[in-house]
């Protein structure tokens, strides 16, 4: 199935605080698109727009699937996953005080993925193993690790066709940073996703990414593929230690 995610030139922000200045991007059927960052430049705005949970003020925000376009500014989040598409919020967001299993089967609550519960649960135990060993333990008593493989796992249950993953680095170890973002190119492999990862790891981003955005200050100041963003001058002074 066809899909694409167009951004066009969104403003947006909270009250008085404008947090997205003009920004636009796509993300491209069965491509895995980095939105690369530090902390408080908006990307999670970005995708709080993406899925209908702040309004852009000016712009729009286009989902194509097929021949068919929904403008998502014009939707609400209920709908938006209705389409297909599931967020992995930054810090996780579980319910800490139900099992892994119940985590699990409420992301599989839009109608189109009810029918396949059984199957999906099975799916996500056979990439998330631990997940299975601990189906009984409460969300809250897990590792950050196990709780991000949970988020994540929640995610896929309802069957997205676009899969957006907000700071999936955030709070975790370097080796599980590692671990996670590597299950992520293996589960679009595997599912033919569309992924939109937002993440200041710029290091493990670009080992999955096919192309990726650089936002600061909430414009975008630059896009390209990954060879484009590693000689990049911005990356290079954030990200790779190089003097300014």
């Amino acid at each position: 199935m066809a899909l694409e995610l167009t951004v066009s030139a969104v403003d947006a922000g909270y009250g008085a605080v404008r947090a997205l200045h003009g920004v636009s991007l796509s993300v491209k059927d069965g491509e895995t698109v980095a939105l690369l960052g530090t902390n408080g430049n908006g990307k999670s705005t970005l995708m709080k727009c993406v899925m209908g949970m702040v309004r852009p003020t000016r712009g729009s925000v286009v989902l194509k699937i097929e021949n068919e376009s929904f403008d998502l500014t014009k939707l609400s989040t209920e709908e938006i996953v209705n389409l297909g598409v599931a967020l992995v919020p930054e810090g996780r967001r579980l319910f800490p005080k139900l099992t892994v299993e119940e985590n699990l089967l409420l992301g599989a609550f839009r109608p189109a993925a009810r029918a396949a519960i059984k199957t999906s649960l099975a799916s996500c135990y056979e990439v998330f193993p631990v997940l299975a060993e601990r189906r009984r333990q409460l969300a809250g008593s897990m590792s950050g690790g196990q709780q991000q493989m949970l988020a994540i796992g929640r995610a896929l249950m309802s069957a997205p066709k676009l899969l957006l993953v907000d700071e999936p680095s955030v709070g975790l170890a370097p080796i599980l940073v590692s671990h996670t973002i590597t299950t992520i190119k293996q589960l679009k492999e595997r599912t033919g996703l569309t992924v939109l990862m937002a993440e200041q790891n710029f290091h493990q981003a670009i080992r999955i990414a096919d192309r990726g955005y650089i936002i600061v200050h909430g414009e975008i100041v630059f896009e390209g593929g990954v060879k484009a963003l590693e000689q990049n001058e911005l990356v290079k002074n954030y990200y790779l230690g190089a003097s300014a």
